[in-house]
């Protein structure tokens, strides 16, 4: 079957052959973090550890701009099988994120105390968060250079290598993790220190993984040195036009969000553990959506790079009601197993149980709208439309979301954080409204690689 609804078979084998593999690692992911959230918890340190963790989201976002920015060529140049240029963007890359990973350590070594007070004033947490930044601050210029590598391979549409070193990363941080925090194995107990040692530990891992099977592999986006390193003026000042506008979005983005974490703190510390422990469930769903978005560029980058902008056009619809028919499946399941999700977690204060669930359910409403937002976005990132997905995403956060949060909260003074939650998911419907209008408008399936000349 082949109609404006629903695609053909193959269009379905590609997307689960890209998607499934990134679903699997980010669910996977999110199980680990699930595991890391339960042994903080055993301990008390949900919300440094959290507060800490959410610092690190924003240097991740940063990267996640320049790789949107770098990728968006990356795949037109894989689908007109352009090693060059696509070798050139990946030299760009890893220069682009070793910056960005240096800039957010040296952020930590020297304002490590007046950034974590910035979001929370308790004395404790920021004691606690600090240990944590000082020590898992030398793992950001890794991790930065891990996902140009995780991004490029699915550029490739090799996203099952991204999964498995996934898998083996993650898996040595809970490990790590099991034996530092409680002292396993004749090590003394470091409670919050032997969170971050699992997690530089892990990326060291991930880092030489991706190194070592690139290489031994011989992947196409790596080069001789001479290759990777060309990078002209005329190469740099076209990619980062579409570039800088997505890290500049994410960077405000990732900050922006973090203000939403700063605005529940203001409801007390049983508001921001219950938030930590419903946004770990809710990553697990957000896998889904992840995979989606991840086959979506890919898969339309392609099209567009070997010039067939039609075709691409129609499979982006075929995504967006795909994208609806899950929405609908992953929020009854939230729903469903919210009240088993949250008894892992073995929480001892019951108003923390109540409220975690009910924000997981709440949740199940915004990863229903978060599906539709990333569909609508990976057709838009796949034409290199960066400037309106600017406007979208940061816009939306800081003109709709902050705004109405702490309107609730400081003007309203709204108490009941699961209504405030679940009023706070208007800002992804204004996305969708907005979205819905470019992405009809087919102006963002441009072929860029005519841009650029060997």
């Amino acid at each position: 079957m082949d109609t404006k609804y629903i695609g053909n078979k193959k269009f379905y084998a590609n997307v689960s052959r890209l998607a499934i593999p990134s679903m699997l690692q980010q669910l996977l992911s999110s199980a680990m973090g699930m595991v890391d959230t339960m042994m903080v918890s055993a301990i008390g340190m949900v919300t440094p550890v959290g507060i800490a963790s959410k610092i690190g989201n924003i240097c991740n976002c940063v990267s996640f701009g320049v790789m949107e920015g770098t990728g968006i060529y990356a795949s037109q140049f894989f689908g007109a099988d352009d090693k060059k240029n696509l070798q050139r963007t990946f030299g760009l890359s890893i220069i682009l994120n070793l910056v960005v990973g240096m800039l957010f350590f040296a952020a930590i070594m020297f304002f490590n105390t007046a950034i974590i007070h910035f979001y929370v004033s308790d004395s404790e947490a920021i004691a606690n968060a600090k240990i944590y930044l000082d020590l898992v601050k030398w793992s950001y210029p890794l991790t930065t250079c891990a996902l140009a590598f995780n991004y490029f391979y699915r550029c490739i549409h090799k996203t099952s290598v991204s999964m498995w070193i996934g898998i083996i990363s993650m898996s040595v941080n809970c490990l790590v993790n099991y034996i530092l925090i409680y002292g396993k194995l004749g090590f003394a107990p470091m409670s919050v220190a032997g969170a971050a040692w699992g997690t530089v530990i892990a990326q060291i891992v991930s880092i030489t993984l991706y190194m070592s099977y690139s290489l031994i592999t011989r992947q196409p986006f790596l080069g001789k040195l001479s290759t990777m390193l060309d990078i002209k003026p005329f190469f740099f000042k076209k990619v980062m036009i579409r570039t800088y506008p997505t890290i500049i979005n994410e960077t405000l983005f990732g900050f922006g969000t973090s203000l939403y974490v700063k605005a529940y703190a203001l409801l007390g510390t049983k508001v921001t553990d219950a938030y930590y422990v419903a946004n770990t469930i809710t990553n697990m769903f957000f896998s889904v959506c992840n995979g989606m978005s991840v086959s979506g560029s890919m898969i339309l980058g392609a099209e567009l790079g070997k010039g067939d902008v039609e075709e691409a056009v129609k499979q982006s619809r075929w995504f967006l009601y795909l994208g609806i028919a899950l929405s609908g499946v992953l929020g009854i399941i939230i729903i469903g197993a919210s009240n088993i999700l949250v008894s892992l977690f073995n929480l001892s204060d019951p108003s923390v149980v109540q409220l975690s669930r009910g924000i997981v359910r709440v949740s199940a409403v915004r990863v229903a709208l978060r599906m539709i937002v990333v569909v609508i976005f990976s057709s838009l990132r796949a034409g290199g439309d960066s400037k309106f997905l600017m406007l979208l995403d940061c816009g939306i956060v800081w003109c709709v979301g902050i705004p109405l949060l702490y309107g609730l909260i400081l003007v309203l003074q709204l108490q009941d954080f699961v209504s405030i939650y679940l009023l706070a998911q208007l800002e992804l419907v204004v996305r969708i409204l907005i979205g819905m209008r470019r992405f009809t408008s087919n102006r963002w399936a441009v072929n860029l690689t005519t841009e650029l000349s060997n």
